[in-house]
C-alpha cells in the first residue's frame, strides 16, 4: 500500500510543537509514506513564513499547502513561494507570486504525485477564480503526468466542498477540506474512486475556539467589537487523514481520520 497522511491546518506555536511531538509516531505506526499539511496559519495564527515553514518540514512535512492567510506575513513572501514544496490557492489572479499546484516524484515508489491548492468562494469575500474550472485546467496539464492527485480545498461551506468533490470523483484521487479548523465525520470513498472529507481538522490548541483565545473570541460575539486574535495554549492536538491506496493501481482503498 501507499499511504498518504493530510495534516489539517497547523496554529502557532502550539500546532507546530505538537506537530513535531506527534507526526512522528504516526508516521511510524501507519507506515506513512508522505505527508502534505496546510500550513497558512502557522506563524502566530495567521500566515507563514521562512523559520515556521523550516519547523514544519524538519518535523516530517513533505508538501505544504495554503489559503487566504498565507499572505499575511508579507515581507516573506517572496522568500516563501520560491520553496518548491510550497503550494498556495491555484485560483487566485495570474500576478500572485507562488504556484497553485505542483508534481512531486517519490523514487522509492516510482511514481508522481500532483498537489493542487484551490479555495472557494461561498462566503469569502476575495476575488477568486472559479475553483471547479480552474481544477478542470489543472487537470487536463497534469492528468498524463501524475499517479496520484491531490487536492487540498480550502473553503467555508460544506456545500460547495462535496459539490466539488462530487465534481472530480473519478479524476482527483482525494479531495480534503480545510479552513473551518473543525474535523468533519463524513471521510468516505465516492463511487469513482475519489477520497473524500469536508474537512479535515486543525492542528494546533484544543481548549479554543478554532485554535484562538476563548475570552476574545467570546467578547467578539457578545459586544460585536473586533478583537485581537491571539492563539490559544494547552491541550494540543493533531488533526489528519490517512488515505491509502493500491501501490500498484493507485485505487483507494480507505480513508482515516486521525484525531490525537
Amino acid at each position: 500500500m501507499f499511504n498518504l497522511l493530510f495534516v489539517g491546518d497547523i496554529v502557532g506555536k502550539p500546532g507546530r510543537k505538537v506537530l513535531k511531538h506527534k507526526l512522528p509516531e504516526i508516521i511510524e505506526r501507519h507506515n506513512v509514506n508522505y505527508v502534505v499539511a496546510n500550513c497558512e496559519n502557522s506563524a502566530g495564527g495567521k500566515g507563514v513564513t521562512t523559520k515556521t515553514l523550516d519547523e514544519v518540514f524538519n518535523a516530517g512535512v513533505d508538501v505544504v499547502t495554503g489559503g487566504n492567510h498565507f499572505w499575511d506575513k508579507k515581507d516573506q513572501i517572496p522568500e516563501i513561494t520560491a520553496n518548491p514544496s510550497v503550494i498556495r490557492p491555484a485560483n487566485y489572479g495570474p500576478a500572485v507570486l507562488g504556484k497553485g499546484f505542483g508534481i512531486y516524484t517519490i523514487e522509492k515508489f516510482g511514481l508522481s504525485i500532483g498537489v493542487i491548492n484551490l479555495m472557494g468562494r461561498v462566503f469569502i469575500e476575495i476575488p477568486l477564480d472559479c475553483p471547479f474550472r480552474k481544477f478542470d485546467a489543472i487537470f487536463d496539464e497534469i492528468k498524463n503526468q501524475c499517479d496520484i492527485i491531490l487536492v487540498d480545498f480550502h473553503g467555508e461551506a460544506t456545500s460547495e466542498k462535496i459539490a466539488f468533490g462530487r465534481y472530480v470523483d473519478g479524476r482527483a484521487t482525494m479531495v480534503f477540506g480545510t479552513h473551518t479548523h473543525v474535523q468533519t465525520a463524513d471521510e468516505q470513498v465516492f463511487p469513482k474512486g475519489t477520497a473524500y472529507i469536508s474537512d479535515a481538522g486543525m492542528t494546533g490548541p484544543k481548549d479554543s475556539v478554532i485554535g484562538v483565545k476563548v475570552d476574545g473570541i467570546l467578547k467578539r460575539f457578545l459586544t460585536g467589537l473586533p478583537i485581537k486574535h491571539e492563539v490559544a495554549e494547552g491541550n494540543n492536538t493533531i488533526n489528519a487523514v490517512l488515505v491509502s491506496c493500491k501501490r500498484k493501481t493507485f485505487k483507494v482503498e480507505s480513508i482515516l481520520r486521525i484525531n490525537e
